[in-house]
């Protein structure tokens, strides 16, 4: 699958069940985490439909061709 991620328009290859965390630091992107167990919500990401995630938690996902990650900055972390 290949996921891209905004703002930087980065496009790197992943494998189902990577986690996506790991995908991000191996495409040089970085997105802040917290507590690395989801309930912070430092590591919160858009996905391309609209869903809200925390990366820190999420795999990539079967099923799909291509994925967007929208990296978004929570300016109190």
């Amino acid at each position: 699958m290949k996921i891209r991620f905004l703002p930087d328009n980065i496009i790197v290859d992943a494998e189902v069940g990577e986690p996506l965390l790991e995908v991000a630091e191996r495409a040089g992107v970085s997105i802040p985490t917290g507590c690395l167990m989801g309930s912070c919500h430092a590591c919160e990401v858009e996905l391309d439909n609209g869903q809200t995630i925390c990366a820190c938690i999420t795999a990539v996902p079967p099923g799909r061709q291509k994925m967007t990650v929208n990296l978004s900055v929570d300016l109190d972390w």
